[in-house]
């Protein structure tokens, strides 16, 4: 999480750029800077309305100018010249400015300008990086079906089509609420669900050394019946049938088995199946 500064921080560092924007547009440049706060992506609009002068200038920017060209736009020629249109840029923990797409400062594998995006097309805006020929990836417009030259020859969105991208506003931000709600009750239900897991947990961890007893107390009976069964010296009933398996190279070991083991042997001795080499060479 980068954002250190408050909400009311934030925006007041747009509140200028805001000024001169049509109702509409300025409702939804508001929404944009709270949306992206809410991802911990705060955000600063650098640029709002623009006077045709201020628009004629920065076309001469990199023609007639000194710097790089950054519009193809002429005075007139631009939607930021008849408040419909909105700049924006990260803003930086230490009170500077981004423009790194790339840039992921909230730590959510999302880039934060894609965040950005993504809430502004929610809330109607229209992005510049989505055009075909000049991409302005710091650009949003919101211009209600009307070109530049409609806006040149005097023309303005009705109070219906404001009213209409307001309404649309408050129903986004009013879904953002309700999501907020729910994404409150899940985390309600993790902490209840994590609380039993510790309580769990710690009860394991408390019967950790009684389980441990229990293991080390079978494991002593386990041996007990091992050492019970097995002897030390074969009966002297066996001896012919232990010979007999050692002769055969059946067995290795003739002490140390059970009466079982011992048993077994006797039987399959006496039925012929334990052949020593000698006999099996006449």
């Amino acid at each position: 999480m980068q954002v250190s500064l408050t909400l009311n921080q934030v925006k007041a560092k747009s509140a200028s750029k805001l000024s001169g924007l049509l109702s509409a547009d300025r409702a939804a440049a508001e929404a944009l800077i709270e949306f992206a706060y809410a991802h911990g992506v705060p955000i600063v609009i650098t640029q709002g309305l623009r006077t045709i002068p201020e628009q004629d200038g920065l076309y001469a920017q990199g023609r007639t100018t000194k710097g790089q060209i950054v519009t193809n736009a002429k005075g007139g020629y631009s939607y930021h010249n008849f408040g419909v249109a909105i700049d924006f840029a990260l803003l930086l923990p230490d009170g500077g400015v981004s423009w790194d797409t790339k840039r992921d400062g909230d730590g959510d594998g999302i880039a934060d300008w894609d965040e950005v995006v993504a809430d502004a097309k929610r809330l109607g805006w229209e992005w510049g990086g989505d055009w075909n020929t000049f991409t302005d990836l710091p650009h949003f417009e919101m211009t209600f079906g009307l070109s530049t030259a409609d806006y040149r020859a005097g023309k303005r969105p009705t109070q219906a089509q404001l009213d209409k991208a307001i309404a649309k506003i408050k129903q986004v931000k009013e879904e953002a609420d309700e999501l907020s709600a729910e994404d409150k009750k899940r985390i309600s239900d993790l902490e209840i669900q994590n609380k039993a897991i510790m309580m769990a947990l710690e009860s394991l961890a408390n019967s950790k050394d009684v389980l441990k007893g229990q293991a080390l107390q079978q494991a002593g009976e386990i041996k007990a019946l091992k050492d019970k069964a097995s002897i030390d010296k074969p009966p002297a009933w066996a001896q012919p049938a232990i010979k007999a398996a050692v002769d055969a190279g059946l067995l290795d070991t003739p002490s140390g088995s059970s009466y079982d083991f011992y048993r077994t042997l006797t039987v399959l001795h006496r039925a012929g199946v334990l052949i020593t080499n000698h006999e099996g060479d006449k």
